[in-house]
């Protein structure tokens, strides 16, 4: 199995509950199939019940087209399956800079970061928690306070929700990657133009994006039979 797949894959340490966990059990192969991994559903009732799903590849990435194509894969699913009773919208989106932290990979990835962390099961009476992510070992991650020296271990099993905190250094760094790797695919680009072609083989078709994280689908709505609002 290979990397990619490998972090296809990849168990969600933090999930939903009750009707948004519905949702997730059916998302999630569809996803998986398109070579996207699910991060979060969420179901709000503000104007009309909306049902967000984020969703990334594996790289973190997921741009405006990622967000289409999975929507326009995901709403006949959902028609059929009818998880959710009432009328709804579907909003795809990307994980964004300030993401939710589900996986030992997303922590891993965030070292250094500032994080705020909700447990579901309180340590040493404490709920919340926020600092810097200073290491990831096993199934736990260490947070050091950001005015004190203290640092805590906590086991990701008990987390209900975590999220990085946007700040300057988070933003930096983004947008440094997003440099790196549209150079990167500048001169991928630029190689695959120059390199000649074998006579008798098909030219082969390479495609290169930046993996600039998407900001989100542009809302799509649609009526169905029954009334009901698609994305």
């Amino acid at each position: 199995m290979t990397n990619d797949a490998t972090a296809l894959t990849e168990p969600r340490l933090v999930s939903e509950t009750g009707l948004a966990a519905r949702v997730g059990t059916i998302a999630a192969p569809v996803l998986e199939g398109l070579g996207y991994r699910l991060v979060r559903v969420r179901i709000s009732g503000s104007d009309g019940c909306t049902v967000q799903i984020m969703a990334e590849r594996p790289d973190g990435s997921m741009l405006i087209e990622d967000c289409e194509a999975a929507s326009r894969a995901l709403s006949p699913v959902l028609d059929v399956a009818d998880p959710v009773p009432s009328a709804y919208r579907l909003e795809m989106s990307s994980p964004g800079l300030d993401r939710p932290l589900v996986r030992r990979s997303d922590f891993v990835r965030g070292i250094g970061q500032v994080v705020k962390i909700e447990m579901a099961v309180p340590l040493d009476g404490r709920k919340r928690f926020r600092g810097t992510i200073a290491g990831v070992e096993g199934e736990a991650v260490r947070i050091a306070a950001e005015d004190t020296s203290d640092e805590t271990w906590l086991p990701m099993a008990d987390i209900a929700e975590a999220k990085l905190v946007l700040t300057d250094k988070l933003i930096a760094e983004s947008l440094r990657r997003g440099k790196t790797q549209a150079a990167q695919a500048s001169q991928d680009t630029d190689e695959a133009q120059n390199k000649p072609s074998p006579r008798r083989a098909n030219r082969a078709h390479r495609s290169h994006s930046t993996n600039s994280a998407a900001q989100g689908s542009r809302p799509r709505k649609k009526e169905t039979d029954d009334g009901r609002q698609r994305q």
